[in-house]
Parts: C-alpha cells; structure tokens; sequence
C-alpha cells in the first residue's frame, strides 16, 4: 500500500523481522506494531500509508449514517442500541478497499444488534452519569462514524474523544475525526503518540494530564484493551473480541461484543464484579 518498489518491500521485511527478533515478547502487541510500522513509514517514505483506505471507510460510514441514527432513535432502549452499533463499527479494521465492504459492515451492524453483550449496561449509565470528565479513546477511522451514535447518548460537555497524534496503521487522527464529523459536536484532542493503543508512557505530557484528571473512560478497541487493562483507573472497554487471547482473558467466545469494565473498577464495586463475570449468565443481555 505504501510503495510498488520491490526493493523497499524487501528491505522493509528483513528490518521488520529483525525488529522483531530482538523485540521482548512481555511488551503488548500495540508497542510491538508501533515500531514495526515506524519502519514502514521510514523506509516507504511515506508518512501515512493507511490514507486512502482511511478516507475510505470514512465516506463509507457516514453514507450509512443517517440509516445507524434512526435505528437507535427508534430503539426501546437508545444507549443499548447505540453501545451495539459502537461495537459493530469495530469491524472496520485495516485492509486495502474492498476486502470489506459495505455489505460486510452491515451484516455486522445487524449481528451486533442481535447478539448477546457480555458486560453491564446499567453499570456503565450509571458511570457515565456519576462521571464529572469522561476520555472517550477513539479506535479505527471509519469506526469514528459509528462512535458519533454513542457520543450522542453521552453528556458531551463533559466528554473529550481522544484520536492518535500521529498516522499508525488506521487508527482516527484529528484529521479523520474531522472528516468524520466529530469535531463539532464535542471536544477532540490527541494523546500524542503513534500506537495503535494507549500507551501511556509513549502519550504526551497533556495527555497524561487529561487521562489522570479524567474520573471515567471509554476505550474503544482490542488495542486499548491491551495497553489499559492493567491500569489502575475506571475504565470501560467497548470492544469485539477479535482473537482467542483477548477472549480467553475476557472470559468470551471470539467474536463477542464487549462492554466491560476495569478490573480496578470490578475490585472497587463488588455487585459489579459479580455481574461481569466472564460466561455468567448475568453478564449477557
């Protein structure tokens, strides 16, 4: 996607397994993407190999848009609906145009809808209602459209969405959340860092900030899970489970949409705990 040149595409594949080789295997996978895709951008020369294919999934998503908002305002239960659809946009992962299409999406968007949600969703209203500066971490371009039907159940002049401060794979950056339309509607920052997660030591001095002044946040994505989940903080993850590993960790089949809360957050409210259990029956709406 970056470049034609076969020389390029073979220099960048030695560095990478090089990279790799000596790489230590505790780090999270976002930390070990960030440096593999550092290279690709050096040796391809090209700052943002992802951008098309961003802006692609981009006007994809804001075309089925008007459609997404109408179901969750016609839902029995708005936020429900919203969360599901936020999840579904998780599908949107990289990929050259056309190896997921706008039928793809939508066969999503209706398994979402209809599957069972592992976590607790009263537990989750009732945070975001307690909270006085909720951090919305934003995930993939694209998804960012889908993140809006959620966005709007959220009191949003107390939410900050936070996109990558620079391009990785294709992840939201300022420029994708204003092509998705979210800069208008509520606050949108960046946390500095080129890694496909939150790494937290890698985010900007402001960032970090933002983050330890936040009482509440919303982290969409595998990748934020992976970088978060040991985090001493009240966090919600809002994700698919998209691997065995994840999975096995959140206690749920692959493919399971997720609403769950931190660990830290389970230990400091133990009828929460109980109820996102992994595989308890009270866990699944």
């Amino acid at each position: 996607m970056a470049t034609d040149d076969e020389a390029i595409h073979q220099q960048v594949l030695r560095e990478v397994l090089l990279a790799a080789s000596e790489m230590d295997r505790r780090e999270t996978p976002p930390a070990m993407s960030q440096r593999m895709h550092r290279l690709i951008r050096r040796l391809s020369g090209v700052a943002d190999p992802y951008e098309a294919i961003k802006a692609h999934y981009t006007e994809m998503a804001l075309a089925m848009y008007p459609d997404l908002k109408a179901r969750v305002e016609q839902s029995a239960d708005p936020l429900a609906a919203a969360v599901r659809l936020a999840i579904a946009g998780n599908v949107i992962d990289f990929g050259p145009p056309g190896e997921l299409d706008e039928g793809e999406v939508r066969t999503a968007v209706a398994e979402a809808l209809e599957a069972p949600l592992v976590g607790d969703l009263s537990a989750f209203a009732a945070a975001v209602e307690a909270a006085r500066d909720i951090l919305y971490l934003a995930d993939n371009a694209g998804e960012i459209v889908f993140d809006r039907l959620l966005l709007d159940r959220l009191p949003t002049e107390k939410v900050a969405v936070v996109v990558k401060g620079a391009a990785v794979i294709n992840d939201a950056t300022l420029a994708d959340a204003e092509a998705a339309g979210l800069t208008g509607p509520v606050e949108v920052i960046d946390n500095g860092s080129d890694a496909p997660g939150t790494i937290l030591a890698d985010c900007s001095d402001a960032f970090r900030r933002r983050f330890d002044r936040a009482d509440l946040i919303i982290a969409k994505g595998q990748g934020n899970y992976e970088t978060l989940s040991e985090v001493d903080k009240a966090i919600f993850f809002i994700l698919k489970a998209k691997c065995r590993v994840i999975a096995r960790d959140l206690g749920c089949e692959v493919g399971a949409p997720v609403l769950r809360a931190s660990a830290h957050r389970r230990q400091a409210d133990p009828q929460t705990a109980e109820t996102l259990k992994g595989g308890d029956e009270n866990a699944t709406w």
